[in-house]
């Protein structure tokens, strides 16, 4: 048996298989992780969710923005972007079930050492008090206010975590940090709006993942989100989003001894387009 954690598919279901065909991936044995970002600018979001919702417990995926944003869509709460390509899932006869299922995946998986979120975690979050934090989103997310909590989500304000937050304000800054963040400050400011790479990070602040004093560094993260990172692999950190839907690839780590596999992809996506 072996687990395979695999970056942001983002819709590209051929690049999927491929991957799957790649390593021999085998249902009776084998289990994947998947950062999030499923759905969204690749060209087969439904074909993606069907598949990956049909290994049931082969398979753990946590939330990524991308999924965020199909459930807001879906409920009323966001409006479609010009680079969206979620048309096939709003209209599918599954949709229902499909969305429902979206709503009950987490924010952060762990087991022993390994936790997996799909952007990052503030530096002062220890994987025990993530997942405390994690479960608060869950429970909002599948429990019969979830409209209303994707109502509340947009925004990049609160910007610094705090304890005393509560409310949407809290369930917002949660989600923007598992689901969204790239760059931070030790002290748990976010910053949304830089994406490039860890050399572009504005002053005082850092990659999360080197951020000063981070506390769940007694875990290995598994993440995606920045594609414009590309893959990197530590011993503490995979990051896995290697610019699928960019025409990069589309990557998978064996986790029980960190093998690398690899496949191409079409470019489905113009960047700034």
């Amino acid at each position: 048996m072996a687990t395979y954690a695999i970056g942001d598919v983002q819709g590209c279901a051929d690049a999927l298989q491929r991957l799957l065909d790649s390593f021999g991936f085998e249902r009776s044995r084998d289990r994947l992780w998947f950062v999030g970002d499923l759905v969204n600018r690749g060209p087969d979001s439904l074909a993606t969710l069907r598949r990956v919702k049909d290994l049931g417990e082969r398979a753990v995926t946590v939330l990524g923005n991308h999924d965020f944003h199909l459930l807001a869509v879906a409920a009323g709460h966001a409006k479609m972007h010009r680079s969206d390509t979620l048309d096939q899932v709003l209209a599918a006869p599954d949709r229902d079930e499909l969305l429902a299922w979206l709503r009950q995946r987490p924010m952060l998986h762990v087991e022993g050492t390994w936790a997996m979120v799909h952007a990052g975690l503030l530096p002062q979050w220890s994987i025990a008090g993530a997942r405390l934090l994690a479960q608060e989103v869950e429970s909002a997310l599948r429990g019969p206010g979830w409209r209303e909590f994707l109502a509340e989500l947009y925004g990049d304000k609160p910007d610094t975590w705090s304890e005393h937050l509560r409310g949407p304000d809290r369930l917002r800054v949660i989600v923007n940090a598992m689901a969204r963040m790239r760059f931070c400050t030790a002290q748990g400011t976010i910053e949304l709006r830089t994406k490039g790479e860890t050399a572009k990070a504005p002053p005082g602040f850092f990659p999360w993942f080197d951020a000063p004093g981070r506390a769940s560094r007694d875990h290995t993260l598994v993440c995606g989100h920045w594609s414009t990172l590309g893959l990197k692999l530590r011993p503490d950190l995979l990051a896995l989003d290697s610019g699928c839907v960019w025409g990069g690839s589309l990557s998978a780590v064996r986790l029980e001894d960190r093998k690398l596999y690899q496949v191409p992809c079409k470019q489905c996506q113009v960047p700034g387009k």
